[in-house]
Order: structure tokens, then sequence, then C-alpha cells
């Protein structure tokens, strides 16, 4: 198969979807690999590592106009969509149902799309563990920097220190988010809950921190508590392909106090606060009601280097399977890629994507015969 990696163009991307090292695998398993031109500058990889390891330097022109695979890392953009081709494979992160635009490009031009947020085995979410690990570490990071007062915030320092009260962190998911989120602020000494609704996976929380934070069952009393009591606020929740539900809601900020901060983790799948609304890296917050609002859409993108060496180990395996027997054959025979599938041929083959936008679902089983 012919792959194709294409420079990220989404504000302060610096990740990409194939390093050097994946690029000599593909090429090994003899595929061709084109590269567009800078794609890696920004993790530290150059043309020339690339043409080294195997692959084409070609302009984005060129390189959809070749490849029948098209790896990213985040969802194409709109400037993007009149390159692709009808039937070509699209492997990256989607976020379908929060971006009805794309999910009508897609389907119009009868993309083959796999999302790395939706590949799902037995043990979880393997391409988007990841990159979860690092938004959550990061939630913490960007709440403790915000909640200073020269950001606008409240001007606490999260650990305290000798004979002040500590920062009260609240973790909204006890996912792969919600734990590293709690782990980073543990670290840092701060007064930190956690809620979730599985009482399974909060006695495991409890037992992971040996029961050095709260964790409480998540409910509308209990979440209103806590954000009257909270400093920042992590919002940790996944429902995979599909829009997250709005656990905060307006008239809740009156509730908090002045200068806390929001970190809206869940904003890629809509936000999980009412009101979230994405943001970039160049201009990352906003207040409403005098709450401070972090909702990066692309965290990870501000510590490339180690997202990208994250992501495309854990997607790697799953590019080779779909160029080896292509998505047909590769959905059919792993049931891991069979969940990824988001589109086909017209059909939207993701029950979570044609829920958002009240559009027709088509069983993916049923789309590829």
């Amino acid at each position: 198969m012919i792959i194709g990696c294409p420079k990220e163009i989404k504000v302060q991307e610096y990740r990409v979807g194939l390093t050097p090292a994946n690029v000599h695998t593909y090429v090994e398993n003899g595929h061709t690999v084109y590269i567009e031109t800078g794609a890696g500058v920004g993790v530290g990889f150059s043309d020339e590592d690339y043409r080294a390891a195997g692959a084409i330097i070609t302009d984005k022109k060129e390189l959809f106009e070749k490849a029948e695979m098209i790896v990213k890392v985040k969802e194409p953009i709109e400037e993007e969509y009149h390159y692709f081709r009808d039937n070509q494979v699209l492997f990256t992160y989607l976020h379908l149902a929060a971006d009805k635009p794309l999910t009508d490009m897609l389907v119009e031009k009868k993309i083959q799309s796999i999302a790395y947020e939706t590949i799902k085995t037995k043990d979880g979410l393997p391409c988007l563990a990841p990159m979860s690990m690092i938004a959550g570490r990061l939630a913490t990071l960007e709440g403790a920097k915000y909640i200073q007062k020269t950001f606008g915030g409240e001007g606490v320092l999260l650990s305290g220190t000798a004979g002040t009260p500590k920062g009260k962190v609240v973790i909204i998911g006890g996912g792969v988010v919600g734990l590293n989120a709690a782990q980073i602020a543990v670290g840092m000494g701060a007064d930190v809950t956690l809620l979730d609704i599985n009482a399974a996976r909060l006695a495991y929380v409890d037992q992971m921190f040996g029961m050095h934070i709260t964790t409480l069952t998540s409910t509308r009393g209990n979440i209103l508590k806590c954000l009257a009591e909270a400093d920042v606020v992590v919002g940790a929740v996944l429902i995979p392909g599909a829009k997250a539900p709005h656990l905060v809601r307006r008239e809740d900020l009156k509730l908090m106090k002045q200068g806390a901060v929001l970190v809206d983790v869940a904003i890629d799948q809509g936000g999980c606060f009412e009101t979230s609304h994405a943001t970039t890296h160049n201009d990352p917050t906003y207040i409403v009601d005098g709450v401070i609002h972090y909702c990066v859409a692309n965290m990870p993108g501000c510590v490339a280097r180690t997202s990208t060496l994250g992501l495309t180990d854990s997607t790697l395996r799953y590019g080779l399977e779909i160029a080896k027997l292509g998505v047909k054959e590769a959905c059919l025979q792993d049931p891991a890629l069979m969940f990824g599938l988001n589109t086909y041929n017209g059909h939207i083959t993701f029950k979570g994507v044609s829920d958002a936008f009240d559009l027709p679902y088509t069983a993916p089983e049923v789309a590829l015969q």
C-alpha cells in the first residue's frame, strides 16, 4: 500500500503521524511511504531522517494524490478537505461526534476512516490511552498554572505550604485521564477528590492512592458540593466515540470561587462542561462568570516529542494491519479495528457518531459486506 503522512496544520500542533522508525518498518514490509516536507520538524525529525528511513519526501498535493492511506495525528480541518479522494483510507484521531462538517465530508467522499480513539480491545482503548495519560497529567499542570494570580486565578498554590491550606483539585471521571490527573495532583501535594459512577473503579482508585485522596460517587449532589470547594476542576469524562455529557451546567458556576479553574479534557468530544468551547494553545483560556476555562482541544500537542513517540508506538501495529490487508479484511480479522471503523463507503459505522447528529447508522459488519 502507498502510505501518506502530511504535516499537521492545526494551530500549535507539532506532532507527526509517523516517525522515521515507523517509516522504516512500513518500507521493510513492502509498502511505499510519502512524507510531506517538514512534517516532523516540530519534534526533531528532519526530511533527511525520513529519507534515510526509506520515505519519499514531497508536497501535500502530491502526497494526497498518490497515497492510498493517510496517516495523521489530528482530525482533518476544513482547509484540508479538498485534498481527499473518494474511497481513500484515513487513519487518525477523528472525534466525529463533535464535528458534523468533517463527518459529512467523510461520508460524501466515501472515506474509509478508522479513528484511533475508538479502536478497542478487551484491555481498553490502546491508541487513545497514551494521549489520555499525557492530557491527564497536563490537566493538573495547566490548572496549577492558571490558578495563579498572574493568569487571572485566585492565587492559590495547590500544594499549600506549612501553615496554609492545600489547594482543592476535583477530578470528574476515574478513567485514564482522571487517574493521571490525580497522580500529578497528589504528587504536588494538593487535596484531591475524584468522582466516578463505577463503584469498583472508585475502590481501585482508593487502593491505588493508599486512601490519600477522597473518592465519591459521581452524583449531581456530590458534583455540586465539590464545585463549591474546588480550586481546580478537571473534566475527565469519556464515552468512546460519543458526545460528552454536560456534567457542570452554566448555573453551577455561581457556586464556584471567583478565579477557580475548569480544565475540560473532554473538549474533543464536545466538552463535559456546558460553558466549554474549544480553545488553542495560542489562546488557551477564557472566563465565564468569574471562572477560568481551559479547553485546549489538542493538549498533548504542547509536549509534541513525548506525544508523538507515545502515539506512534501504539498505532503502528494497526496501521501495518490495514496496509497489509486493506480496511475491509483488517476489520474482519481484528475486532479492535472493527470498533475503530467510523465511516465506510458512505456509511456512518459508529453508533455514537450517528446518534450525535441523528444520522443513519450502519453496523460495520453490514457496511463491509
